[in-house]
């Protein structure tokens, strides 16, 4: 592979199939979908965008993702057993003294949460700083999200997300210090027990 190109390539994750079938959580709630943006406190400027889905399971794309634990198998930047509490460690993983998480939730039909699945276990992994752009690009192909922009901004992203129909916003601060391996290793110490 020329250097050019190995220097835009991503690593492949790979959990195996009897793992992943272990970890899937189904939650009986309507389908939706939640964008999440990070955002930096100081300029407002995002950093990091990442979608959970809720379709026939419940999952989250998180393209070129930094959230390390041992409960959610990856598939190419795919979790899979995203449970309420391992949403909630997640958002708390990104949020800090000096970022804090946007939560945007629209419902969709099922049909719909279907297909966001189906297309984030086809994407493979993404390269470092194009989260923005592969999650556009994933919603730009579903019904109703036609007028996301294919973006490398994670703002973009969610500015556009926001003039969706039904969606609900909510916001995440916590005042853990600017370290994320501070915050994983709580994370990971509250999971062990």
């Amino acid at each position: 592979m020329p250097l050019a190109l190995a220097a835009c390539a991503a690593q492949e994750v790979w959990a195996p199939d009897d793992i992943v079938s272990r970890a899937i959580f189904r939650d009986p709630d309507n389908s939706y979908l939640t964008l999440y943006t990070m955002k930096n406190n100081g300029s407002g400027n995002g950093a990091h965008t990442a979608l959970l889905i809720n379709a026939s399971q419940r999952v989250l794309f998180d393209p070129a993702g930094s959230f390390v634990q041992d409960r959610m198998p990856e598939r190419n930047d795919v979790l899979f057993g995203v449970t309420p509490e391992l949403e909630r460690f997640y958002v708390s993983y990104h949020a800090r003294v000096t970022y804090h998480v946007v939560g945007q939730k629209v419902q969709v039909s099922p049909e719909v949460a279907e297909r966001a699945l189906n297309l984030a276990l086809e994407n493979g992994p993404v390269p470092q700083a194009h989260c923005a752009r592969a999650t556009s690009r994933l919603l730009r192909q579903l019904p109703g999200f036609e007028g996301i922009r294919q973006s490398w901004g994670p703002n973009n992203v969610s500015d556009d997300f926001a003039k969706l129909p039904g969606v609900e916003t909510v916001e995440y601060h916590e005042d853990d210090p600017d370290d994320k391996s501070v915050a994983a290793a709580r994370i990971n110490a509250a999971l062990s027990e």
